[in-house]
């Protein structure tokens, strides 16, 4: 018999229910794809049911191979009971492109509907150019409005059930709101108690668009990544009171601020722990002490910009606070 899943959800503006825990597949250098089935398989029979990819990623086909076999065994009945999200990269990032590139990602992920498709970055490249980090040179304008048309025309066809963005600011939220005839239902964006982007959260919330936090424990070890969040005195002390682990404070505090947290681990002890975050909460002084947290971005525009490419500084490429 199939295990069900012990995360809520949350309602997108699409009317669709999003888990509000999900496994990021985002390894760089890459893992083999090996350890990546297993993880998953193993995740789905904890009780995870939201799977985050991407074309940059180079795991749309391994996640694919993991869900497969996840039915193959008997932990899920079907595809259906799972929610996948991919994301169009800046290369694709063209009108024609894009629904070509979402048809790409439903092969690699043996799926014939994603249940959510994010433009990855504000911004566009090269066709053809997949490396990550991407060079300056490389970067074009985006012409949002025509690739945005192309995202709804996706959603209309069924190719996906929910569009959305990743990385997009205040602003560039409200250049997209201006014409959107379908609304982004997410914006995924860098998100921990060490830069929690209320800015952002609430322009999020007052426009109906759900935030998604990739980074939520800071992405130590990773090239972006740091270790802020994980060895925070402010942190260790409330983990401490309460007998949780760093992790599961940074996760609850993210569900209690209404996020839908994207982690990555591809450990089971901590992929146990991780789901252990739904029947505790935080205190009122908790919650005050995290907000007092010194701010600080961890995954910055600066390792894509050297002033060489069409974007000659951050402000002009993110808009100020993403």
């Amino acid at each position: 018999m199939a295990f069900q899943s012990i995360v809520p959800e949350v309602t997108l503006s699409s009317g669709q229910k999003m888990p509000v825990l999900g496994l990021g597949t985002a390894t760089f250098p890459p893992v083999a794809s090996e350890i990546v089935v297993q993880a998953v398989v193993q995740a789905i029979e904890l009780g995870y049911r939201h799977f985050d990819t991407a074309s940059v990623y180079q795991t749309e086909s391994t996640l694919g191979d993991a869900i497969q076999e996840a039915i193959r065994v008997g932990l899920i009945k079907s595809r259906a009971e799972v929610f996948l999200t991919s994301k169009l990269w800046c290369s694709d990032a063209h009108p024609h492109l894009v629904a070509p590139a979402l048809q790409t990602a439903l092969r690699n992920l043996k799926t014939e509907y994603l249940d959510l498709y994010l433009i990855h970055w504000p911004m566009s490249m090269k066709h053809g150019i997949i490396e990550y980090p991407p060079k300056p040179e490389d970067f074009l304008p985006l012409d949002i409005k025509s690739v945005w048309a192309e995202m709804e025309e996706c959603q209309r066809l069924g190719l996906t059930k929910s569009i959305g963005v990743s990385n997009f600011s205040c602003k560039k939220l409200g250049d997209l709101l201006a014409f959107a005839t379908i609304p982004p239902a997410v914006n995924q964006v860098e998100l921990n108690p060490c830069w929690q982007q209320k800015k952002l959260r609430d322009y999020c919330k007052a426009n109906g668009i759900i935030v998604a936090a990739f980074s939520p424990l800071g992405a130590a070890g990773a090239s972006w990544g740091h270790n802020r969040v994980m060895e925070s005195e402010v942190l260790k002390e409330i983990a401490e009171g309460k007998g949780k682990t760093v992790a599961q404070i940074c996760l609850r505090w993210g569900y209690e601020q209404g996020i839908v947290v994207v982690m990555k681990s591809y450990n089971e002890e901590r992929l146990q722990q991780n789901l252990a975050i739904f029947d505790w909460a935080l205190s009122d002084e908790d919650c005050k002490k995290i907000g007092e947290i010194p701010q600080r971005r961890g995954h910055t525009a600066e390792e894509f910009i050297d002033g060489s490419g069409p974007f000659k500084s951050i402000d002009e490429l993110w808009d100020g606070e993403i």
